[in-house]
């Protein structure tokens, strides 16, 4: 256990200047949170008195500051509008540490946010601005010179797909197709409405929901019936690898040529919020890949790092620091 333990501590010292690419959509979250004492006199709905507000990085720009937070180098492909959101995200991503120069503005959309009121920590009401449509080809274009410079130095790329446009078809083979060829690894959170189009990559990162889903299933319960859709989606995709995570039941790894999946006990002890884990997930898993773990070592961090941010509040990150302090 010591010699394994050893292991894993080696890797999470390699994740310090990695460079890792996250190419997806990005989102600004705004969050107005507050109390509530009296219904409004104009309708009725609660009056929200303000007594904090603040802005961060979502959807795949979380995927970056998580890999900051690992003292990785993350460098953002994605898009925004031409707009003050946009703007506010991408300084936000460099106060992070983020590269945004692989960011581009697009005239013809709005930059995507995500804005809640909060009350007491209870959700009151969410606004949207958004566009879901794929980006121009120009801008597609703009976006992938972005990758194809970056990619000269990374050490891996996650694709963060949010169903926002960001991943058209053409980018989601392109991007594939060049990790291969550099021997890069590429591992994907997906949305379901691409999910069979993320063929030949290193790892797929669903949660169980995502993966009934995306095999295009009826969920059903039972180990066995686990084993076989982790295997069905392994198929599906060519992949060298599927990671199915599954809340309090832990992680279970796919392997190509592998008998029987890995599983990896949860190890959280007190759930608190499961708000951006995934994006936790994906980024140590890569990260350890890109610093030379196997998958089954790979997963095992990812397993820890998740753990540690369902008991924090909120959108939240867990440092190398942290990751080591929960190791046995």
């Amino acid at each position: 256990m010591q010699a394994k333990n050893n292991r894993l501590k080696r890797i999470l010292d390699s994740f310090k200047g990695k460079e890792i690419i996250v190419v997806g959509d990005v989102m600004l979250d705004h969050f107005i949170k507050g109390a509530v004492s009296r219904i409004s006199p104009e309708a009725p709905v609660p009056v929200v008195d303000v007594r904090q507000e603040f802005y961060v990085a979502g959807g795949a720009g979380n995927v970056a500051v998580n890999l900051a937070a690992l003292d990785a180098k993350p460098v953002m492909i994605s898009v925004v509008g031409s707009d003050l959101g946009g703007e506010m995200l991408k300084d936000f991503l460099r106060g992070q540490k983020v590269d945004v120069n692989g960011i581009t503005e697009d005239l013809d959309r709005p930059t995507t946010q995500k804005i809640r009121v909060m009350a007491d920590q209870q959700q009151i009401v969410r606004f949207d601005r958004e566009s879901k449509k794929t980006i121009s080809a120009a801008i597609s274009n703009a976006c992938m010179k972005s990758f194809e410079q970056a990619v000269k130095t990374a050490q891996g790329v996650i694709l963060s797909d949010y169903g926002k446009g960001m991943l058209s078809d053409q980018n989601i083979q392109k991007i594939i197709s060049i990790c291969r060829k550099k021997h890069i690894p590429v591992c994907v959170d997906p949305k379901i409405d691409n999910f069979k189009k993320y063929k030949n990559i290193t790892c797929m990162t669903p949660n169980t929901k995502e993966a009934w889903e995306g095999a295009g299933e009826t969920p059903k319960s039972g180990e066995a019936e686990m084993e076989r859709l982790g295997n069905k989606i392994l198929k599906m995709l060519r992949a060298d690898s599927i990671l199915i995570t599954r809340s309090a039941e832990g992680m279970s790894l796919f392997e190509k040529n592998a008998k029987k999946p890995y599983t990896v006990r949860a190890t959280a002890r007190e759930v608190y919020d499961v708000t951006g884990a995934g994006d936790t997930v994906i980024s140590v898993l890569t990260l350890a890949l890109a610093a030379g773990a196997n998958l089954k070592e790979a997963s095992v961090l990812a397993n820890y790092a998740a753990g540690i941010v369902v008991e924090k509040s909120g959108t939240a990150t867990a440092s190398r620091q942290e990751i080591e302090g929960v190791l046995p």
